[in-house]
């Protein structure tokens, strides 16, 4: 799924950055950038956007009187260098409220809660011709080091808790993330991931054999936990996997 999405913002420097930030992201396409709310709401009144990341405060035209003027709104992300509009942010009830200076990390979390309020309102629809196609993303955002690494879920081999970090080992190697085991669970689909163990999630398609309750993934041994063997086995029952 594709998010058409419109920066406006009067700073030049923060409206880069938001365009910088807007192209790292995969599911974002940058449709406009304006420095001011009037350009905009022209641009707005002929195409179709998703999602506007809207400075509050302009000269002028302020981004609250863009949105009360707006007969349809779309998804709203508010930036601002003030903390004092937090309040009328709820009010007005946008997706997020940014405080400037942000953060990547925060930008990230910003769109991933715009893409599931998006793909949360889609309609479900029957199959069509192209049955293969599917609006659920194939990969997930994770922090490593100072920045916000992609990570397909295609790559995934396993993933071995390490106290409060993550190992995530991949086609490609090995990433370190500070994450606890259940948001990663939340984050991966059931369908192609299992917890076997207390320290090991293993993505199901990399399995090379499992024998005496330990999993072989690569030239790796992973051991099922007597909590987990249940539920592990019948899961691959029921996906006729066994």
């Amino acid at each position: 799924m594709m998010i058409n999405c419109v920066a406006i913002d009067d700073e030049p420097p923060a409206l880069a950055q938001m365009e910088d930030y807007i192209s790292r992201v995969p599911f974002l396409n940058l449709s406009g950038s304006f420095d001011n709310a009037f350009d905009a709401l022209e641009f707005l009144k002929s195409n179709e956007v998703d999602l506007l990341f809207l400075d509050i405060e302009m000269e002028g035209f302020s981004g609250i009187q863009l949105l009360n003027i707006l007969k349809k709104r779309p998804r709203v992300v508010l930036t601002t260098a003030y903390d004092q509009y937090a309040l009328k942010a709820f009010d007005l009830d946008v997706t997020d409220y940014l405080l400037k200076p942000i953060s990547f990390e925060r930008f990230v979390q910003a769109v991933e809660k715009v893409f599931d309020s998006i793909s949360k309102s889609k309609p479900v629809q029957a199959p069509s011709v192209n049955v293969n196609e599917t609006l659920e993303r194939n990969y997930i955002f994770v922090k490593t080091e100072y920045r916000m690494q992609r990570v397909d879920f295609k790559d995934i081999l396993y993933i071995e808790g390490l106290k409060e970090y993550l190992l995530i080992y991949t086609l490609n190697g090995k990433i370190i993330t500070l994450q606890s085991f259940k948001r990663m669970e939340e984050m991966l689909p059931s369908r192609d991931f299992a917890r076997v163990h207390k320290s090991y999630i293993v993505a199901l398609d990399k399995i090379v054999s499992i024998e005496r309750n330990r999993i072989k993934i690569n030239d790796k041994l992973i051991p099922i936990g007597d909590s987990y063997s249940k539920m592990f086995y019948a899961m691959l029952a029921e996906r006729k996997l066994l």
